[in-house]
C-alpha cells in the first residue's frame, strides 16, 4: 500500500538520537497506529513495547534481532518483525525511509 486514506496525523515529530531518526505518528479510525520516518546513517538500538513490523521503504540497513547472533541485511521493499517487550539493533547504511506498524 503506497498511500493511507482517512487517517489522523500527530503534528509533533518523534525525534531520536539527536535528530538522526525522526518519524510522524499516523492514527487509523480502527485504532491502528503506524509511524512514518527517516533514519540517517548510524547505529541505533530501539526498545519495543508492542510487537512491531518494520517496512523499509527505501535505503539499506542491517539488523540484529533479539535472540539472534547474525546481522541481517534489509533493503527497500523488505520488512522484519520485532517481538513486544524487546529491543533490536540497527545499522543504517544509507538514508532510509521506513514505516513501522504497532501490533497489539
Amino acid at each position: 500500500m503506497s498511500k493511507f486514506e482517512n487517517v489522523s496525523v500527530v503534528k509533533a515529530a518523534n525525534v531520536y538520537f539527536d535528530g538522526k531518526v525522526t518519524s510522524r505518528t499516523v492514527e487509523f479510525a480502527n485504532g491502528d497506529v503506524k509511524t512514518l520516518g527517516i533514519m540517517m546513517p548510524g547505529e541505533f538500538r530501539f526498545g519495543t513495547a508492542k510487537k512491531e513490523i518494520m517496512e523499509i521503504l527505501s535505503g539499506h540497513v542491517e539488523i540484529l534481532l533479539p535472540g539472534e547472533d547474525l546481522w541481517r541485511k534489509v533493503t527497500g521493499g523488505d520488512s522484519f518483525e520485532v517481538p513486544a517487550n524487546s529491543a533490536f539493533d540497527i545499522k543504517v547504511l544509507s538514508v532510509t525511509d521506513y514505516c513501522c506498524s504497532y501490533i497489539g
